[in-house]
């Protein structure tokens, strides 16, 4: 009896075994169609980028606050961007007031670059034309940090060495070139690791900007062009100015001293405060491409004659 049974089973069983067998091979050949179809898998899938941005860049992200708006960006389709050459601005001093010189550093760190660059001073160029620094020799840069629109700069013990009348001069050379750059508003200085102590305004840590340097600023300051630069009519020439009802004048003049040009300009503020000024300046030089000079002045109450607020030697491209 249980011999019979246990046959009667065994077909059963064998059935069951093949209607398993035949839903592997139904599950095996749908993997098998869709592997063949080419479909991607959802990793690494291309995503269209919309022209004009770079792939895997969002629109909103935000510039390095320590590069230059003209800076050009990072080359796309690599993992490290390529040092790349920057036009930055160092600041020296003419006639007691701070004046700005051309220099070209190589990024991604291009203010502590043109740190460097400013304290290694004026080249023999801006020498000639009466270009000073009262940084002392020898100063360097330790470090550089920007957080919260306020750079942390920590210079060398040099930096700190008798001070004396020039303490506000070179503490608003580092500050005029630091910001410069987008991002950076204001300088915090440290010495050595330390708080700045000796420094005068910068004693006890205490951020600078530009504004708590108005005495040494000119009346007209000439941001663009800068001292050596190869011109081009119509010239576009833009700054700070705080003047008498906000009202100069800017003369271009050939190597002979011929004035070339020469017009009004109206900054945004004057009379204590300090406004911006933006204008494009035509001239017509004859010969061929030749020396300049760019002048800021304002013509005396007394007796009309002028009043010079800043050059800039130039040169002229006919």
């Amino acid at each position: 009896m249980d011999g019979a049974r246990l046959a009667a089973s065994r077909p059963a069983r064998a059935l069951a075994a093949a209607l398993l067998s035949l839903a592997l091979l139904s599950a095996c050949g749908g993997s098998g169609r869709e592997a063949a179809s080419g479909a991607p898998s959802r990793t690494g899938t291309p995503v269209a980028t919309p022209s004009g941005t770079s792939s895997g860049t969002s629109s909103g992200t935000p510039q390095d606050p320590t590069t230059p708006a003209s800076a050009p960006p990072p080359a796309s389709g690599t993992g490290t961007a390529a040092p790349r050459p920057v036009r930055a601005a160092v600041y020296f001093l003419h006639d007691g007031k701070l004046s700005a010189a051309p220099r070209t550093v190589t990024g991604p760190a291009t203010a502590a670059a043109a740190l460097r660059a400013l304290l290694a001073g004026p080249n023999g160029v801006e020498r000639g034309h009466d270009r000073a620094t009262a940084i002392p020799s020898g100063t360097a840069l330790r470090s550089l940090a920007v957080r919260d629109r306020v750079a942390t700069v920590d210079l060398s013990g040099r930096y700190d060495d008798a001070p004396g009348a020039s303490a506000d001069a070179r503490l608003a050379q580092v500050v005029f070139t630091a910001t410069r750059f987008p991002g950076v508003e204001r300088v915090r200085f440290r010495v050595d690791g330390r708080p700045a102590a000796g420094l005068g305004p910068a004693a006890g840590g205490r951020p600078l900007g530009r504004g708590d340097f108005e005495d040494l600023s000119p009346a007209v300051l000439v941001e663009s062009p800068l001292l050596g630069d190869t011109v081009t009519a119509p010239l576009r020439v833009h700054g700070t100015a705080n003047t008498f009802e906000a009202e100069f004048r800017l003369r271009v003049s050939d190597g002979s001293g011929r004035a070339v040009a020469d017009v009004r300009v109206a900054a945004t503020s004057g009379s204590g405060t300090r406004g911006t000024f933006d204008v494009t300046v035509p001239y017509r030089a004859t010969g061929g491409t030749g020396p300049g000079t760019l002048t800021a002045y304002v013509l005396s109450a007394e007796d009309g004659h002028r009043v010079v607020l800043d050059t800039v030697p130039l040169t002229l491209a006919r």
